[in-house]
């Protein structure tokens, strides 16, 4: 099953570059509706595209760049030579130097309908991922200020601990004060009634 995906990953850019070389076949006059030229050449550039997304899809954007790109290189480097070697065929009339640009920027206009679909592609993706993003953001804001609200309210519950621990040891020292003011007061009354005691022994004896 992967070999045979693999396979098909490799055959498209291989059909993309059929498709280039194909359109060396058609007519010259691209925009003649009465011989249907611009139907056949709309349809190789829409399948071309095709091509691109597949491609963009499969390779990813940097290696099946490349591949597009030496396919277009290739491709006009063939073209040049089939138009080198069967001039009669391609427009024997016309100079060698014109046909060779017009079929070269025929191989590049296909091959930049296949980087279309590429960026078209890769437009998409990063879209989809920036949404992703966004929504990764929103919900982390989200998070962060739940979070926010959670660490006040720990803070304040903290505060409120922490006065009561303050409230409850101030109420214990006042009352270990009064108890100690009171333990003095009873212990001088104390005393002062031995004192008294003492005297009236005293007078009696």
């Amino acid at each position: 099953m992967e070999k045979l995906k693999l396979l098909i990953n490799y055959l498209v850019p291989v059909l993309l570059g059929l498709l280039i070389i194909a359109s060396n076949f058609l007519n010259t006059d691209l925009f003649d509706f009465g011989n249907n030229n611009f139907a056949v050449w709309f349809v190789l550039s829409v399948l071309c595209f095709a091509c691109g997304w597949f491609i963009n899809k499969t390779l990813g954007w940097h290696f099946g760049g490349k591949v597009v790109f030496a396919l277009v290189i290739v491709t006009t480097v063939i073209s040049i030579f089939l138009i080198s070697f069967f001039r009669d065929y391609f427009a024997a009339s016309e100079l060698l130097t014109e046909n060779i640009i017009l079929y070269s920027l025929r191989n590049i206009t296909l091959g930049s309908m296949a980087f279309f679909g590429m960026a078209v592609v890769e437009i998409l993706s990063l879209q989809k991922d920036l949404l992703v993003s966004k929504e990764k953001l929103q919900v982390y804001e989200k998070t962060m200020r739940d979070a926010n609200r959670e660490a006040e309210l720990d803070i304040k519950e903290a505060k409120l601990k922490a006065q009561k621990i303050i409230n409850d040891a101030e109420l214990t020292a006042k009352n270990i004060i009064l108890k100690k003011e009171r333990i003095e007061r009873e212990l001088k009354e104390f005393i002062h009634a031995e004192r008294e005691l003492i005297k009236k022994y005293e007078e009696i004896g």
